[in-house]
């Protein structure tokens, strides 16, 4: 039932910007900003939905994504003619033929950069050097928009594909992913969460605990990690450094760092993914005592931000 209101109070907000009506004496650069603004809301709000439609039976998921594809599409179109009727003012028209719509973009262009569009211009009166370069900026700028629209797509759908892998990956070994917070600090959050699930829900380090002992370790131990240092470009004068913000700072944690997870800990670690197959670290440490020496078991994000990976504590699934 939150569920249901949650997704009501969104599809409303979507609604409000798709009929919200333009500024009284707004000009061209601000309805173009507007226009963007109310895309990204779109967008926004369309991730908000597509997480919401991730839960439940797979029944129900696939019910809920169609649901929102459709309601996606048809808050889309509604904001698209509000902003053609919109640019209408700037001379920006519909056309169906692509030497029209080619044309309308053009006058689109001469109208954000101050250029009458509505008729031909005469040898006699040709653009002046600020105007060509006003319009040129424009056709930057729009282009420049186009891509960046494009890289969020991408996103979306690789992160989209990813986590179907992962849940399909999941769902049959009765498992499932606990979120973490991403902070810098994922992964060492993620093995704090594993550590506690044991342990009467406290964990017997925090994730900065965990970090100074992944620290420790590896500059005790610099002949085995760093091999693997240099292979990612890096001089072996920087390792002490690197290891030193390992331990006081959010430096994003990786294979290194797992690898010293497994030897600190002496835990067997599982790290499943949507997009390689899991990956197992530490299988000296591997017990078929679960119950008191369990496996650490994580998941990998390729795509979860655009700022880079992310990790997250994978946990019995909840009946």
């Amino acid at each position: 039932m939150a569920e249901t209101l949650e997704s009501k109070e969104v599809i409303s907000e979507i609604e409000r910007v798709a009929d919200a009506p333009a500024q009284k004496e707004e000009s061209r650069e601000e309805m173009l900003s507007r226009h963007r603004k109310e895309k990204a809301k779109l967008q926004e709000k369309e991730l908000i939905l597509k997480k919401g439609a991730a839960k439940g039976s797979k029944a129900e998921q696939k019910l809920k994504k169609k649901q929102v594809e459709e309601q996606i599409s048809c808050l889309s179109s509604e904001l698209e003619a509000k902003q053609s009727q919109e640019l209408a003012s700037l001379g920006y028209t519909s056309s169906t033929t692509s030497e029209d719509k080619k044309s309308s973009l053009d006058n689109l262009v001469k109208a954000i950069a101050g250029v009458s569009c509505s008729v031909p211009q005469s040898e006699s009166a040709k653009q002046s050097k600020g105007a060509k370069r006003r319009g040129k900026r424009a056709q930057e700028e729009l282009a420049r928009e186009q891509r960046i629209q494009e890289e969020q797509n991408n996103l979306i759908s690789d992160r989209m594909v990813e986590n179907e892998n992962l849940v399909k990956k999941l769902e049959p070994l009765g498992l499932m992913i606990n979120e973490i917070k991403p902070d810098g600090h994922c992964l060492y959050r993620a093995v704090e969460n594993q550590l506690s699930l044991y342990n009467n829900g406290i964990a017997p380090y925090n994730y900065q605990e965990l970090r100074e002992m992944v620290a420790k370790y590896m500059k005790e131990n610099a002949a085995d990690f760093l091999p693997f240092f240099l292979s990612e470009g890096k001089a072996e004068s920087e390792f002490d450094k690197y290891c030193n913000e390992v331990g006081s700072t959010a430096i994003w944690g990786g294979q290194l760092e797992l690898g010293a997870l497994t030897h600190v800990l002496k835990k067997h670690i599982v790290v499943y993914s949507g997009s390689f197959p899991e990956v197992e670290m530490g299988k000296e440490y591997k017990s078929g005592d679960v119950k008191h020496n369990p496996s650490v078991l994580l998941s990998y994000h390729r795509h979860a931000y655009g700022l880079g990976e992310h990790y997250n504590s994978v946990v019995p699934t909840v009946e």
